[in-house]
């Protein structure tokens, strides 16, 4: 038996409870993964809530991101061993002591980086790896438009972008996020509590609007980002902090400049084993040479983690957040 959070009905934190659970020994192609830090995300707030369905029903364990020591090792499985460090992404069930993962989830995690940071840093860090490289190529010449650039994915991605030569301008709430923001790569911080930010984005770029936005605040920033973007600009929508956006006519999209839209999940760009080393690699690499910091706001331990989940929702956090088992 191990220590983990339960979610037996979807609706608000309290829903998530600590419980005793039976942990299988791994099987074919599995390991089983004796947790040091467990991250945070919004995501799981969707599957808590009922945004997103449970692949496996109710009661399931939230949580998507970890770091730990390989416990054990099921049959056929090479590519980690018993005492490795390693993190992952994978799908729910991190919020415990320990799991069971698909061993070729796991990737290894060099003693240069702290299993803290390693838990905090897969989703988050191979997210900002892939919308910036694969979604839309980021690069000198590129002005974007990141929208929470004082939470765990937009402060990655400023310091992410600004190694990549790009312009950034970020939006946060209120003025201690803004300054955060700035300290890591934008070079505009646009405070959305006080300012329009689509006049704002328009005056910082002298009319022309950007490149692509990067939108995961979902209702309460659409259309508004789309009036951001130049002609065949690109919006990539890949998160709902503040609810899904609503159904909407693709007409819009040419009448505002015969704009792309994409609403991209890391778990499609990582599918492949292949894309999985590639996109942790670059991550690994960039986080060890502290090209890309990984800002750590908040730690709590797993029986908190309802507490967690109302600071994030309530948007009380900058950076990223850990639970310790």
């Amino acid at each position: 038996m191990v220590k983990a959070i339960q979610v037996r009905e979807t609706g608000g934190p309290d829903v998530m409870v600590l419980a005793d659970v039976d942990l299988p020994a791994p099987g074919a192609g599995e390991a089983r993964v004796r947790h040091a830090a467990i991250g945070v995300n919004f995501i799981d707030c969707y599957f808590r809530s009922g945004l997103y369905p449970s692949p496996t029903g109710l009661p399931f364990i939230p949580g998507s991101e970890g770091a730990g020591v390989v416990e054990a090792v099921g049959p056929g499985v090479t590519l980690v061993k018993p005492g490795d460090r390693v993190a992952y992404v994978a799908s729910p069930g991190s919020y415990a002591a320990e799991r069971i993962v698909p061993a070729d989830r796991l990737i290894i995690l060099p003693e240069a980086i702290s299993f803290e940071t390693g838990a905090a840093m897969m989703l988050k860090g191979m997210t900002v790896q892939y919308l910036l490289n694969r979604t839309f190529k980021v690069g000198p010449g590129t002005t974007i438009l990141f929208h929470a650039a004082a939470g765990g994915v937009g402060l990655i991605a400023g310091a992410w972008a600004k190694a990549l030569g790009a312009t950034i301008i970020g939006t946060a709430g209120g003025p201690d996020k803004c300054a955060l923001a700035k300290s890591r790569g934008y070079d505009h911080v646009i405070d959305y509590r006080s300012e329009d930010f689509v006049a704002r984005v328009k005056d910082l770029t002298g009319g022309a609007g950007v490149d692509v936005v990067y939108d995961s605040i979902g209702k309460d920033t659409f259309p508004a980002s789309l009036d951001c973007l130049k002609p065949l600009g690109m919006w990539v929508t890949f998160g709902n902090a503040s609810g899904p956006v609503p159904p909407f006519s693709t007409q819009i999209l040419s009448q505002k400049g015969s704009l792309f839209a994409t609403r991209p999940t890391l778990f499609t760009y990582i599918a492949k084993r292949a894309d999985l080393e590639a996109t942790a690699g670059d991550l690994v690499a960039r986080v060890a040479d502290g090209t890309v910091p990984i800002e750590i706001s908040a730690r709590y331990p797993l029986e908190k983690a309802a507490d967690a989940h109302r600071d994030l929702e309530g948007r009380k956090t900058t950076g990223a957040v850990v639970l310790i088992p």
